[in-house]
């Protein structure tokens, strides 16, 4: 793999609650390189936004990044002072958040939004001009004439468009886009991912991009990251992690999708429900609703190398196959 853009390592992000600690990252370790794609997958509750929101320094108190280091561009991103983090949000590291009605501005028109970016990062390009060619590369028709909209003005998936517009705006080198695709439908969200795909190939744009839709995954993303109560559980080239997952979950996560192309193929819903993060023990988070769970499972388990440049947190990975 090249040398990593950003380099992650033993992160852990607590959050207290009335029953203790509750580690919503705990010991999460990744690299992204320049120009690279990482897909990170899990259900809901499985620590993906909070590890990028700590990546970016944007874990609210009383939630803190209890322990770990996080590097972009062999920068220490943990010892920043704040004005130094802030300059670096949306000019190095930027995010693309999943719920565009919540993050846009209700009282600020969508070319206000764009060109405020562009301001505050001192872009050298005509903010006008420059705010009608985002819109009008991610999709949103008539750009020009709808830089006067506000966000209640705009469908859903217009929302979604002119929230990673804004993103891509001062031209991060890393971009974090949280369910990117939500909202859109098939034709413009492969507009979106097409565009994603020009600028890692143009400008080697990196890009974290959490989903639940493996498809997109497979399709647009190398290597892929699995997590799961708080843990990555797996990760490795995409293909190989899909087609023969090596941890129980992934394999859980791979067997729950349909198929188009196989109409009689008997789904395999996971059992069970997540553990709860407040009540957690030293072993192994999936083994409660594991079929292969062992004795074993109940001491901690470590990522462990599970061949082809991947790696599994699972003391039988080898004998989970297909």
């Amino acid at each position: 793999m090249r040398e990593p853009l950003l380099r992650v390592r033993n992160l852990r992000t607590v959050f207290p609650t009335r029953r203790g600690p509750l580690a919503a990252a705990d010991g999460v370790d990744f690299d992204i390189a320049a120009g690279e794609a990482l897909g990170v997958v899990g259900e809901s509750g499985s620590g993906k936004s909070v590890t990028f929101l700590s990546v970016l320094g944007l874990v609210r108190p009383p939630g803190r990044i209890e322990a770990g280091e996080i590097e972009l561009d062999g920068q220490d991103l943990r010892t920043l002072p704040p004005a130094a983090l802030r300059s670096l949000r949306g000019r190095t590291v930027a995010l693309a958040m999943q719920d565009a009605l919540s993050a846009l501005n209700p009282s600020l028109a969508i070319g206000t939004q764009v060109t405020e970016t562009l301001r505050a990062h001192a872009i050298p390009v005509d903010p006008r001009t420059e705010a009608v060619r985002l819109l009008t590369r991610v999709g949103i028709p008539d750009a020009a004439r709808r830089l006067g909209d506000y966000p209640h003005q705009f469908s859903g998936g217009m929302r979604q468009r002119a929230m990673i517009a804004i993103a891509l705006a001062a031209r991060p080198r890393l971009l974090v886009a949280d369910e990117p695709t939500t909202a859109l439908d098939v034709t413009i969200r492969a507009q979106v991912l097409d565009l994603l795909d020009e600028l890692r190939a143009e400008s080697g744009l990196a890009v974290a991009m959490i989903t639940h839709d493996l498809a997109v995954v497979a399709e647009r993303c190398p290597r892929v990251m699995v997590m799961y109560a708080g843990q990555v559980v797996e990760s490795g080239p995409t293909a190989e992690v899909i087609a023969h997952p090596r941890h129980p979950y992934t394999r859980g996560l791979t067997e729950s999708l349909p198929s188009l192309d196989d109409p009689d193929r008997v789904l395999h819903p996971i059992p069970g429900q997540v553990p709860d993060l407040a009540a957690l023990d030293a072993g192994c988070r999936f083994r409660n609703r594991c079929v292969m769970a062992v004795a074993g499972c109940a001491q901690p388990v470590p990522l462990l190398p599970a061949g082809e440049g991947r790696l599994s947190r699972c003391i039988r990975a080898a004998e989970v196959t297909p």
